[in-house]
């Protein structure tokens, strides 16, 4: 479980690094961009390797109303995710569509997984995702968002969220996961 704490904190610490303390960032000049890609690498390589070697008490499981709302929320996620990379109608209402799919993702995760590795986990990344938009917000403020899209962006980033769901269930069920039942 140490590594496991270990990696969401590195992962923590890394991608709030340059808000947390920006002069210690800018002094790393060009070399901190390839510093905190390391520690970000890093930081998944302990989070994979101490949840899965994790031994865990277990305080509720799946059910399959659970296991729907999850789906539900991964679909959101990567739906997001891709809003923000295609710059899609949703990015004008969600001020931080890639936290806020993160928040989605591991808020379905931890319905469907009550072991406390998983806890540790989607709860420690939900936890970072949440204060990662308090100090956004509170060192930026709220610009106001506006979006020029088009009905073909749109289509295109709706078939992309569905086609990346299914690449992410059919990678979850090949690696012994459950996705429907």
């Amino acid at each position: 479980m140490l590594l496991l704490v270990a990696g969401v904190l590195l992962w923590s610490v890394a991608h709030l690094f340059k808000r947390l303390a920006p002069d210690a960032r800018a002094a790393m000049g060009g070399a901190g961009r390839g510093i905190m890609s390391i520690a970000i690498l890093a930081s998944m390589a302990l989070m994979y390797l101490g949840y899965s070697h994790a031994e865990s008490d277990f305080y509720w499981g799946r059910t399959p109303g659970s296991v729907g709302i999850n789906n539900l929320l991964m679909l959101l996620a990567i739906y997001l995710m891709v809003a923000a990379a295609t710059k899609s109608w949703i990015t004008a209402s969600i001020r931080h569509p890639q936290l806020t799919a993160i928040k989605s993702w591991s808020l379905g995760h931890l319905l469907v997984n009550g072991d406390s590795a998983s806890i540790v986990l989607f709860g420690g990344l939900l936890a970072w995702a949440i204060i990662s938009v308090v100090i956004i917000n509170k060192q930026d403020g709220k610009p106001p968002l506006s979006v020029q899209t088009s009905a073909g962006r749109e289509v295109m980033t709706g078939l992309s969220a569905v086609l990346a769901f299914g690449g992410v269930a059919f990678i979850h069920i090949s690696m012994g996961y459950p996705v429907f039942g």
